[in-house]
């Protein structure tokens, strides 16, 4: 069942969503538990959950498993995940063995706790450093952070790096992709958004703000545990 934006009393809580197509969701190993053991990539799949596509693999002792496809990487390619694994697109190794100056994605943030950085179509993060029990890592946003070289990453980019320049072409993809149109708070009514009203077309007159008064800003708590790990914050001296 679609909860299309409501919660369990109806009610709107996520604004500008609708039920878009019916999907199945593709399990994806983002784990990348079968260490030591071979796999034939079967084919290239496209995922209506990501905006990745995503290789099925055939390992050598029967087990079938869906990953990222990383871009270069076509059918009947050998990918395997491990300590153990040559320095190719697709094999899956601890940060501590792979060469400084790679790119790689699919990332670990926390040892065995499956990959979450740089998972979207056409993203990467390069291997800056190793030094001790940890790695530093550049990431697409320019911020430089510490991680558990023992946390798992892909080597390569991510593919399908063209899904940015896709144009949706007319309001009912959108629809399909569970998206209503999204409405500006100048274009409102007062009653209806603190930006709303004035004579002709306003800019807003205040500090831009939700529909019930909360000011736009960082949403990044101040004081949180893993803020000691970020080494250069995004946007601060990129180059």
């Amino acid at each position: 069942m679609q909860k299309v934006g409501r919660n369990n009393y109806g009610r709107i809580t996520s604004r500008f969503r609708s039920a878009g197509h019916k999907k199945r969701y593709r399990k994806i190993d983002f784990k990348r538990t079968k260490t030591g053991v071979p796999a034939t990539v079967l084919g290239i799949e496209y995922d209506p959950n990501r905006s990745a596509r995503i290789a099925l693999l055939h390992y050598a002792d029967g087990e079938k498993r869906y990953i990222l496809a990383p871009q270069g990487v076509k059918q009947g390619d050998t990918i395997m995940s491990g300590p153990d694994a040559e320095i190719r697109p697709g094999n899956a190794l601890p940060l501590r063995n792979i060469p400084v100056g790679t790119v790689i994605h699919a990332i670990e943030m926390k040892p065995g706790a499956g990959a979450k950085m740089a998972r979207s179509a056409g993203t990467s993060v390069q291997l800056m450093a190793k030094e001790g029990a940890m790695a530093t890592l550049r990431l697409p946003s320019g911020e430089m952070r510490l991680i558990p070289a023992s946390c798992k990453g892909t080597v390569g980019v991510v593919g399908n790096p063209e899904h940015e320049l896709i144009s949706l072409g007319k309001a009912g993809r959108a629809r399909w992709k569970n998206k209503r149109p999204t409405v500006r708070g100048v274009a409102m009514n007062p009653v209806d958004h603190p930006l709303g009203g004035g004579e002709g077309k306003s800019s807003g007159g205040r500090h831009p703000a939700s529909p019930w008064g909360k000011k736009e800003g960082r949403t990044r708590k101040k004081n949180k545990a893993s803020s000691k790990y970020i080494v250069r914050r995004r946007g601060k001296g990129r180059g």
